[in-house]
């Protein structure tokens, strides 16, 4: 009996052992190799598979999930000779498991060393500072070169980073005092500009404010010339609107005012007016000096002559082209009114 129950046992460990090599669950986003007697025979798929215990063996399980590699800094040359020190980061994603398994040995390995040579190719072609600044053209060309080799891996590069391009030191200290001497440069230049610009602004101010002044002085010339012609030409009308030449004769006189005065004609008040407009200081009683001469002198005198007077622009004279009578006796000129 006892020979039978251990026979027993056996085969019930062996049919529990069969079942589990049997049944294989395959996790979601994964996938299965299957060879069979050392060749691949399918892949399997996420779910419950079963497969022949003892004849088929699971090679390989692999993640389908997009994955994240971070590869160490490598030591690259630019074009102008400095080396740099470049940190990568690979997104990439299995997409067909069986060439994944049978292209390359090891996937990993081999997109790290595509991805340092390709970038020794780029890098090798910029100087430090397009390096600097063209992050994105070297993540384009190293996610196109690496997609393209990498294809027939089964494998899809989704994204390629460079984490951080390290210079060397001396050059990091030259880049520092570079920037910190342009910074200097556009402090000093724009505290020219707000001099010059403040400058300017003076000089326009004053400028327009000598304008203003010189317009005012000459509005204020212009409108004080305006007043004094205004009270000339009041006193003018004054002057005229009184009729200074109006004289009042006595009867008994008029053959005086006529002989005097050959112009005047005796009104019917017996008063004489003269014909034309005398100034005013000119028709005012003449002196005694002038009286005694003219009383003095014969009437009328053979060499008694006319001077005529030029016109004069003075409204305060009052004489425009007017005729006046001199009397020459004893070779001096006598003005007779």
């Amino acid at each position: 009996m006892e020979p039978i129950i251990i026979v027993l046992i056996i085969l019930v460990v062996l049919v529990f052992i069969a079942l589990i090599k049997t049944i294989q669950v395959i996790p979601q986003a994964s996938a299965a190799i299957v060879e069979r007697f050392g060749r691949y025979t399918r892949t399997l798929n996420a779910g419950l598979n079963i497969v022949v215990p003892f004849i088929d063996s699971i090679r390989n399980r692999i993640d389908l999930r997009e994955q994240v590699v971070p590869f160490p800094p490598q030591p690259v040359i630019t074009q102008d000779n400095l080396v740099v020190n470049i940190d990568t980061v690979i997104y990439y994603q299995v997409t067909d498991a069986r060439a994944a398994t049978y292209e390359v040995a090891s996937y990993i390995q081999a997109i790290e060393q595509l991805t340092v040579t390709t970038l020794r190719n780029i890098i090798g072609g910029m100087d430090l500072e397009r390096t600097l600044t063209s992050r994105e053209e070297i993540n384009a060309a190293l996610r196109g070169v690496l997609d393209e080799a990498t294809g027939k891996w089964g494998i899809r590069v989704n994204r390629v980073e460079l984490k951080a391009i390290e210079p060397p030191t001396s050059i990091q200290d030259s880049m520092e005092k570079q920037m910190r001497a342009d910074r200097d440069k556009r402090a000093a230049i724009l505290q020219a500009e707000g001099v010059r610009q403040s400058q300017i602004l003076t000089a326009e101010g004053e400028k327009q404010s000598s304008i203003l002044r010189a317009e005012g002085e000459a509005k204020a010339a212009a409108l004080r010339a305006e007043g004094e012609a205004q009270a000339i030409r009041v006193v003018f009308e004054s002057i005229h609107a009184g009729d200074p030449d109006t004289r009042s004769c006595s009867p008994t006189s008029t053959s005086r005012c006529s002989r005097r005065s050959p112009k005047a004609t005796p009104t019917s008040s017996g008063s004489c007016r003269a014909r034309s407009a005398t100034p005013s200081r000119v028709s005012a009683a003449p002196s005694a000096t002038s009286t005694r001469r003219a009383a003095a002198a014969p009437s009328p005198s053979p060499a008694r002559r006319t001077a005529k007077r030029p016109p004069s622009t003075d409204p305060f004279s009052l004489v425009h082209d007017q005729w006046w009578p001199l009397d020459l006796h004893g070779g001096e000129a006598t003005l007779t009114m």
